[in-house]
Protein backbone atom coordinates (compact mmCIF):
# COMPACT_ATOMS: atom_id res chain seq x y z
CA UNK A 1 0.00 0.00 0.00
CA UNK A 2 1.57 2.85 -1.13
CA UNK A 3 1.91 5.89 1.91
CA UNK A 4 -0.89 8.38 -0.34
CA UNK A 5 -3.26 5.68 0.31
CA UNK A 6 -3.25 5.93 3.86
CA UNK A 7 -6.15 7.99 5.85
CA UNK A 8 -4.17 10.44 7.52
CA UNK A 9 -7.71 13.10 8.23
CA UNK A 10 -8.01 12.10 12.05
CA UNK A 11 -4.75 12.81 13.22
CA UNK A 12 -3.88 12.15 17.58
CA UNK A 13 -1.68 14.34 19.47
CA UNK A 14 0.86 12.52 21.20
CA UNK A 15 3.61 13.71 23.63
CA UNK A 16 6.98 12.94 24.01
CA UNK A 17 7.80 11.20 27.05
CA UNK A 18 10.99 10.58 26.94
CA UNK A 19 13.98 9.71 23.70
CA UNK A 20 16.85 7.51 24.78
CA UNK A 21 19.94 6.83 22.32
CA UNK A 22 20.30 2.84 22.46
CA UNK A 23 23.51 2.87 20.00
CA UNK A 24 26.76 4.30 20.85
CA UNK A 25 28.19 7.35 20.02
CA UNK A 26 30.45 5.72 17.47
CA UNK A 27 27.44 3.90 15.52
CA UNK A 28 24.51 4.92 13.79
CA UNK A 29 22.01 6.66 15.88
CA UNK A 30 19.08 4.61 17.10
CA UNK A 31 16.72 6.19 19.47
CA UNK A 32 14.01 4.13 22.10
CA UNK A 33 10.79 7.10 21.77
CA UNK A 34 8.31 7.01 24.12
CA UNK A 35 5.00 9.20 23.19
CA UNK A 36 2.22 9.55 25.57
CA UNK A 37 -0.98 8.87 23.92
CA UNK A 38 -3.01 9.17 26.93
CA UNK A 39 -5.38 11.30 24.84
CA UNK A 40 -5.94 9.14 21.70
CA UNK A 41 -8.81 6.49 21.88
CA UNK A 42 -7.52 3.52 19.83
CA UNK A 43 -6.31 0.08 20.68
CA UNK A 44 -3.57 -1.85 18.70
CA UNK A 45 -2.08 -5.00 18.31
CA UNK A 46 1.64 -6.29 18.19
CA UNK A 47 2.74 -5.75 14.88
CA UNK A 48 0.84 -2.74 13.98
CA UNK A 49 2.61 0.24 12.71
CA UNK A 50 1.30 3.91 13.75
CA UNK A 51 1.90 7.18 10.98
CA UNK A 52 4.08 9.84 12.07
CA UNK A 53 3.23 13.51 10.71
CA UNK A 54 5.93 15.76 9.87
CA UNK A 55 4.79 19.31 9.84
CA UNK A 56 5.70 21.30 6.74
CA UNK A 57 5.82 22.66 4.33
CA UNK A 58 7.22 19.97 1.90
CA UNK A 59 7.89 19.39 -1.82
CA UNK A 60 5.50 19.38 -3.78
CA UNK A 61 3.57 21.36 -1.92
CA UNK A 62 2.61 19.02 0.74
CA UNK A 63 1.71 20.30 4.34
CA UNK A 64 2.72 16.88 5.50
CA UNK A 65 4.85 14.20 5.09
CA UNK A 66 3.83 10.75 6.68
CA UNK A 67 6.48 7.71 7.80
CA UNK A 68 5.25 4.21 9.31
CA UNK A 69 7.14 3.24 12.53
CA UNK A 70 6.48 -0.08 13.79
CA UNK A 71 5.13 -0.02 17.38
CA UNK A 72 7.96 -1.30 19.71
CA UNK A 73 5.38 -2.58 22.51
CA UNK A 74 2.44 -4.85 23.18
CA UNK A 75 -1.00 -3.93 23.54
CA UNK A 76 -0.45 -3.33 26.69
CA UNK A 77 1.67 -0.17 26.52
CA UNK A 78 5.71 0.73 27.10
CA UNK A 79 6.28 -1.47 31.00
CA UNK A 80 2.45 -2.13 31.15
CA UNK A 81 1.02 1.96 30.93
CA UNK A 82 -1.06 1.85 28.36
CA UNK A 83 -1.01 5.37 28.07
CA UNK A 84 2.69 5.12 26.43
CA UNK A 85 3.89 3.80 23.21
CA UNK A 86 7.46 3.32 21.98
CA UNK A 87 8.90 3.41 18.87
CA UNK A 88 12.32 2.55 17.47
CA UNK A 89 14.21 5.09 15.21
CA UNK A 90 16.88 5.39 12.89
CA UNK A 91 18.63 8.53 12.28
CA UNK A 92 18.64 8.61 8.23
CA UNK A 93 20.21 10.05 5.53
CA UNK A 94 20.34 9.30 1.75
CA UNK A 95 22.32 10.82 -1.23
CA UNK A 96 20.87 12.63 -3.49
CA UNK A 97 20.86 11.33 -7.18
CA UNK A 98 21.22 14.74 -8.99
CA UNK A 99 23.45 16.60 -6.27
CA UNK A 100 25.53 13.57 -4.28
CA UNK A 101 24.95 15.42 -1.40
CA UNK A 102 24.15 14.00 1.77
CA UNK A 103 20.80 15.07 2.84
CA UNK A 104 18.84 14.53 6.09
CA UNK A 105 15.78 11.66 6.12
CA UNK A 106 12.82 13.94 7.24
CA UNK A 107 10.57 11.78 9.84
CA UNK A 108 13.53 10.23 11.43
CA UNK A 109 15.35 13.40 11.96
CA UNK A 110 11.95 15.44 13.06
CA UNK A 111 11.43 12.43 16.15
CA UNK A 112 15.08 12.06 16.88
CA UNK A 113 15.37 15.49 17.07
CA UNK A 114 11.92 15.83 19.61
CA UNK A 115 12.85 16.48 23.32
CA UNK A 116 10.90 15.22 26.00
CA UNK A 117 7.73 17.34 26.14
CA UNK A 118 7.19 18.33 22.31
CA UNK A 119 4.08 17.47 20.79
CA UNK A 120 3.88 15.43 17.47
CA UNK A 121 0.75 13.98 15.33
CA UNK A 122 0.44 10.23 14.75
CA UNK A 123 -2.28 8.44 12.42
CA UNK A 124 -3.15 4.87 12.94
CA UNK A 125 -2.36 2.03 14.19
CA UNK A 126 -2.06 0.48 10.58
CA UNK A 127 -1.50 -3.59 9.45
CA UNK A 128 -2.99 -6.09 10.55
CA UNK A 129 -0.86 -8.90 8.54
CA UNK A 130 1.78 -8.96 11.07
CA UNK A 131 0.42 -10.51 14.19
CA UNK A 132 1.45 -12.64 16.30
CA UNK A 133 -0.93 -16.24 15.91
CA UNK A 134 -3.22 -16.54 19.10
CA UNK A 135 -2.60 -20.76 19.30
CA UNK A 136 0.46 -20.79 22.34
CA UNK A 137 1.36 -24.04 20.56
CA UNK A 138 2.87 -22.44 17.54
CA UNK A 139 6.61 -22.49 17.03
CA UNK A 140 7.51 -18.15 15.62
CA UNK A 141 10.65 -17.79 13.67
CA UNK A 142 11.60 -14.43 13.24
CA UNK A 143 14.27 -12.89 11.24
CA UNK A 144 15.18 -8.94 11.48
CA UNK A 145 17.42 -6.47 10.62
CA UNK A 146 18.02 -3.40 12.19
CA UNK A 147 15.56 -1.55 13.70
CA UNK A 148 13.06 -4.17 12.04
CA UNK A 149 13.49 -5.70 15.67
CA UNK A 150 10.72 -2.98 16.80
CA UNK A 151 7.56 -5.43 16.37
CA UNK A 152 9.55 -8.50 17.62
CA UNK A 153 10.45 -6.83 21.07
CA UNK A 154 6.58 -6.39 21.15
CA UNK A 155 5.79 -10.30 20.56
CA UNK A 156 8.07 -11.59 23.02
CA UNK A 157 6.48 -8.91 25.48
CA UNK A 158 3.10 -9.67 24.76
CA UNK A 159 4.24 -13.77 24.90
CA UNK A 160 6.09 -13.84 27.60
CA UNK A 161 5.36 -11.30 29.78
CA UNK A 162 1.66 -10.90 29.41
CA UNK A 163 0.31 -14.48 28.39
CA UNK A 164 2.50 -16.55 30.15
CA UNK A 165 1.36 -19.94 28.36
CA UNK A 166 3.68 -19.98 25.35
CA UNK A 167 4.54 -23.89 24.67
CA UNK A 168 5.73 -22.94 20.35
CA UNK A 169 9.67 -22.48 20.11
CA UNK A 170 10.57 -19.34 19.49
CA UNK A 171 13.65 -18.55 17.14
CA UNK A 172 15.21 -15.01 16.44
CA UNK A 173 17.40 -14.53 13.90
CA UNK A 174 18.99 -11.02 14.37
CA UNK A 175 20.91 -8.65 12.38
CA UNK A 176 23.26 -5.83 13.03
CA UNK A 177 26.58 -4.48 12.25
CA UNK A 178 28.08 -4.81 15.82
CA UNK A 179 27.29 -6.38 18.93
CA UNK A 180 26.68 -3.02 20.16
CA UNK A 181 24.11 -2.31 17.43
CA UNK A 182 22.28 -5.37 18.35
CA UNK A 183 19.19 -2.99 19.70
CA UNK A 184 17.58 -4.37 22.71
CA UNK A 185 20.11 -7.28 22.82
CA UNK A 186 23.21 -5.73 23.32
CA UNK A 187 24.92 -5.56 26.92
CA UNK A 188 24.39 -2.02 27.71
CA UNK A 189 20.24 -2.40 26.87
CA UNK A 190 19.63 -6.20 27.21
CA UNK A 191 16.25 -5.33 27.56
CA UNK A 192 14.74 -8.23 25.45
CA UNK A 193 16.54 -10.69 28.03
CA UNK A 194 13.75 -9.49 30.75
CA UNK A 195 10.64 -10.76 29.02
CA UNK A 196 11.71 -14.75 27.29
CA UNK A 197 11.34 -17.99 28.13
CA UNK A 198 14.89 -19.88 28.17
CA UNK A 199 13.33 -23.49 27.68
CA UNK A 200 11.63 -22.30 24.62
CA UNK A 201 13.90 -19.40 23.27
CA UNK A 202 16.63 -18.48 21.58
CA UNK A 203 18.11 -15.81 19.92
CA UNK A 204 20.94 -15.82 16.98
CA UNK A 205 23.19 -13.02 16.08
CA UNK A 206 24.07 -11.99 13.09
CA UNK A 207 27.18 -9.49 12.76
CA UNK A 208 29.19 -7.31 9.69
CA UNK A 209 32.42 -9.22 9.25
CA UNK A 210 33.54 -5.72 8.93
CA UNK A 211 31.31 -2.73 10.06
CA UNK A 212 33.91 -0.43 10.26
CA UNK A 213 33.60 -0.56 5.99
CA UNK A 214 29.51 -0.43 6.24
CA UNK A 215 28.92 -3.75 5.73
CA UNK A 216 25.91 -5.01 6.60
CA UNK A 217 25.20 -7.81 8.94
CA UNK A 218 26.07 -11.52 7.77
CA UNK A 219 22.33 -13.18 7.97
CA UNK A 220 23.28 -15.38 5.21
CA UNK A 221 26.20 -17.16 7.27
CA UNK A 222 24.26 -17.28 10.52
CA UNK A 223 21.61 -18.86 9.13
CA UNK A 224 23.41 -21.17 7.20
CA UNK A 225 25.01 -22.46 10.48
CA UNK A 226 21.80 -23.35 11.78
CA UNK A 227 20.09 -24.52 8.50
CA UNK A 228 18.89 -27.97 10.03
CA UNK A 229 17.36 -25.55 12.90
CA UNK A 230 15.84 -23.60 10.47
CA UNK A 231 14.64 -25.85 7.73
CA UNK A 232 12.90 -28.16 10.29
CA UNK A 233 10.92 -24.84 11.73
CA UNK A 234 9.76 -23.82 8.14
CA UNK A 235 8.77 -27.80 7.46
CA UNK A 236 6.62 -27.52 10.96
CA UNK A 237 3.06 -26.93 9.99
CA UNK A 238 3.00 -25.37 13.12
CA UNK A 239 5.76 -22.76 12.30
CA UNK A 240 5.21 -19.19 11.56
CA UNK A 241 7.26 -16.81 9.73
CA UNK A 242 7.98 -13.22 10.36
CA UNK A 243 10.37 -11.27 8.81
CA UNK A 244 10.93 -7.69 9.24
CA UNK A 245 13.68 -5.01 8.12
CA UNK A 246 15.57 -3.37 5.17
CA UNK A 247 13.98 -4.45 1.77
CA UNK A 248 17.03 -6.10 0.23
CA UNK A 249 16.90 -8.46 3.31
CA UNK A 250 13.79 -10.58 1.12
CA UNK A 251 16.53 -11.16 -1.79
CA UNK A 252 19.02 -12.69 0.92
CA UNK A 253 16.04 -14.77 2.37
CA UNK A 254 15.14 -16.72 -1.08
CA UNK A 255 18.51 -16.94 -2.03
CA UNK A 256 19.92 -18.71 1.34
CA UNK A 257 16.80 -20.53 2.41
CA UNK A 258 16.66 -21.60 -1.26
CA UNK A 259 20.49 -23.36 -0.71
CA UNK A 260 19.24 -24.43 2.92
CA UNK A 261 16.45 -26.29 1.37
CA UNK A 262 18.07 -27.66 -1.53
CA UNK A 263 16.89 -25.69 -4.06
CA UNK A 264 15.32 -22.65 -5.12
CA UNK A 265 12.28 -24.35 -6.44
CA UNK A 266 11.57 -26.31 -3.32
CA UNK A 267 11.80 -22.93 -2.04
CA UNK A 268 9.66 -21.32 -4.17
CA UNK A 269 7.01 -24.08 -3.25
CA UNK A 270 7.47 -24.05 0.32
CA UNK A 271 6.99 -20.23 0.80
CA UNK A 272 4.09 -20.40 -1.58
CA UNK A 273 2.72 -22.90 0.77
CA UNK A 274 3.69 -20.42 3.80
CA UNK A 275 1.61 -17.17 2.03
CA UNK A 276 -0.97 -19.39 1.18
CA UNK A 277 -1.74 -20.59 5.18
CA UNK A 278 -1.32 -17.11 6.15
CA UNK A 279 1.68 -18.31 8.20
CA UNK A 280 4.19 -15.58 6.20
CA UNK A 281 4.30 -12.38 7.11
CA UNK A 282 7.00 -9.68 6.04
CA UNK A 283 7.14 -5.88 6.97
CA UNK A 284 10.22 -4.41 4.39
CA UNK A 285 10.89 -0.58 4.69
CA UNK A 286 13.27 0.98 2.55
Amino acid sequence: MNLTEYDISHPYKAVVASSERITPEDTDEVRHITLNISSATFNYLEGQSIGVLVPGPHDFGNTHHMRLYSIANSRQGEDQNMAELSLCVRRCFYLDEVSGEKLPGVASNYLCDCAPGEEIDIVGPYGRQFLAPRDPSCNLLMIGVGTGIAPFRAFLKHIYAERKDWQGQVRLFYGAKTGMDLLYLNDENGDLVNYYDEGTFKAFQALSPRPHFDEPADMERTLKENAEEVWSLIQDPNTYVYVAGLSKLEDVLDRTIGEIAGSEEVWTLKKAELISDRRWATLFYS
